[in-house]
């Protein structure tokens, strides 16, 4: 098989397992390709958690087809029993004698086992085909897997000058609905939805997912809200039953609420600077199974959040208007007194969304 050829049949491997980006996790999204005497014979993703992995479904495709063929996979196969059998050893009952994967399991249940229970049954396997294409795919996973945290996304609408709301906190909308839709998309891939109490308190935000197609998949993300002194009323918005809910209150502290937060649950965290330690919000979110997290907050949040180094990436909507200095800010940090201090970003991507430009920024330097 030529390198050209290798190259395109893990293309569309990875085209594959996008098609499961919103339903399978906590689960990585996967994605798999067989390919005999040049033919492709089977294709496969895995489509939701608890379901059979991308392996299983392009197995079942190709048949009797799959002996002697080449599998390519967006992701390491797994070499455990976890919701699903191995698919090491469905890949080895079929016959296939090539494995090409684009990116070894960071999860320590596999972690390289899976590629090398294949060679040891004398498989001829390759990894690192597309493997930056591939960790893209699964940032979230592979955080997780990794530091035990989420991949941490902030969003914010904002004018050209940097303001997200009128001095009153009169924000809608500032942004059009192009983008509006496409926040929509953001909330959908994260398992959860990240908030604080003033933006509970002055919104009564929902925070749901409100886009059918996305909704019949299942997204219903975790919605959290960071409220140290329990001030959250029982019937804000976000505590109803349309999605699953979580208070993390401050231990410690002095409350002025109920102690309990209507249908979500509430549990106590550790205390850093009079609020929640947010290093511990992650540390929690990561042991539930929180793959990516969006952060959809004011000012306040938002620049703890960046100032304690806590940011993968920043996403801004920006709408052609501008909203004067009276306007309040899309971020607020500690002052910057030498430019060596300052927050510097590259730039990810540049999209226009409508009438507004998508700007999506991670943090410069960092290893991500």
């Amino acid at each position: 098989m030529s390198q050209a050829a290798d190259r395109s049949h893990m293309a569309r491997a990875l085209e594959l397992a996008r098609l499961g980006i919103y339903s399978t996790p906590p689960n990585p999204a996967v994605g798999c390709v067989l390919v005999r005497d040049g033919r492709v014979v089977g294709e496969g993703y895995h489509r939701r958690t608890g379901g059979p992995h991308a392996e299983v479904h392009a197995l079942e495709a190709a048949g009797e087809a799959a002996r002697g063929a080449t599998a390519y996979v967006s992701l390491e196969p797994c070499s455990h029993f976890g919701r699903t059998p191995p698919c090491t050893r469905a890949l080895l009952a079929a016959g296939v004698t090539r494995v090409v994967c684009a990116l070894r399991d960071h999860d320590p249940r596999v972690a390289g086992s899976g590629l090398e229970e294949l060679a040891r049954a004398g498989v001829a396997v390759e990894s690192g085909l597309l493997e930056s294409e591939a960790a893209e795919l699964n940032r979230g996973f592979l955080r997780r897997m990794s530091i035990g945290r989420p991949w941490v996304t902030v969003k914010i609408g904002a004018s050209l000058d940097g303001r997200t709301a009128l001095a009153d906190g009169t924000s809608r909308w500032i942004t059009g609905e192009a983008a509006r839709a496409d926040v929509q998309r953001l909330r959908a891939r994260a398992s959860a939805i990240v908030t604080g109490i003033g933006t509970a308190l002055a919104d009564d935000p929902a925070l749901t997912v409100r886009d059918q197609r996305l909704e019949l998949l299942g997204r219903r993300p975790l919605r959290v809200v960071l409220d140290s002194r329990r001030r959250i009323p029982a019937q804000a918005r976000v505590l109803d039953d349309a999605a699953p809910s979580i208070v993390f209150a401050a231990e410690g502290l002095t409350t002025t609420g109920a102690p309990s937060a209507g249908k979500a649950r509430l549990e106590t965290l550790p205390a850093r600077d009079g609020r929640v330690d947010l290093a511990a919000v992650l540390d929690r979110l990561g042991a539930l199974e929180c793959n990516e997290v969006l952060v959809e907050a004011g000012p306040g949040l938002v620049g703890a959040f960046l100032a304690a180094g806590l940011v993968d990436e920043l996403v801004l909507y920006i709408a052609p208007c501008v909203l004067g200095d009276t306007a309040r800010p899309m971020l607020r940090l500690p002052a910057v007194e030498h430019m060596t201090e300052r927050y510097d970003f590259r730039m990810h991507d540049v999209t226009r969304i409508g009438h507004d430009l998508k700007i999506v920024l991670r943090p410069r330097g960092a290893d991500r």
